[in-house]
């Protein structure tokens, strides 16, 4: 992914209003991720637990989800798979809800998927970043089949909302 700049991410999110986008925490350390190993960026809000986003390349252009998320409990031990990477975690992994584009989110409308609680996809799937006390499966796809199947899948989640 080429790194953003912060109006870039500003101005990528579908499912939230520009006001919401403005006043959204956007993380400081933009310089510093490792932007040629992320497939998108993804953050938790410092300030609100609940809140978390997520900015891909979509047709070339950044696209931004505002998500809604339970805040982290150190006390969730389920083992449960991320739908966007594969990555099987005890406890790292939640149920993060997207209102979805337009009149159909105003009206209520969302689309929900299990992603990491850290929104590491990118780091886990290259080897870069341990899951911690869960297994990864073993599977015979290559490094850059992974990195394939998690940007088709957070595309898939994003074109849904985006409907």
């Amino acid at each position: 992914m080429e790194p953003l700049t912060e109006q870039e991410i500003r101005a990528s999110f579908v499912n939230c209003t520009k006001g919401e986008a403005k006043r959204l925490a956007v993380p400081r350390d933009l310089a510093e991720r490792p932007w040629a190993d992320l497939d998108y960026l993804g953050w938790r809000d410092p300030q609100a637990p609940d809140r978390a986003y997520l900015v891909t390349m979509v047709d070339g252009r950044p696209r931004g989800l505002a998500l809604r998320c339970p805040a982290a409990a150190s006390w969730q031990t389920r083992r449960s798979m991320c739908s966007i990477c594969l990555t099987t975690r005890d406890g790292g992994v939640s149920l993060m809800v997207a209102p979805k584009a337009g009149k159909a989110g105003k009206q209520g409308d969302s689309v929900g998927a299990y992603i990491c609680d850290d929104l590491s996809c990118s780091l886990y799937v290259r080897g870069r970043k341990e899951s911690g006390s869960g297994i990864r499966l073993h599977e015979t796809l290559t490094v850059e089949e992974k990195v394939g199947r998690t940007v088709a899948n957070v595309t898939a989640f994003v074109a849904r909302v985006s409907v």
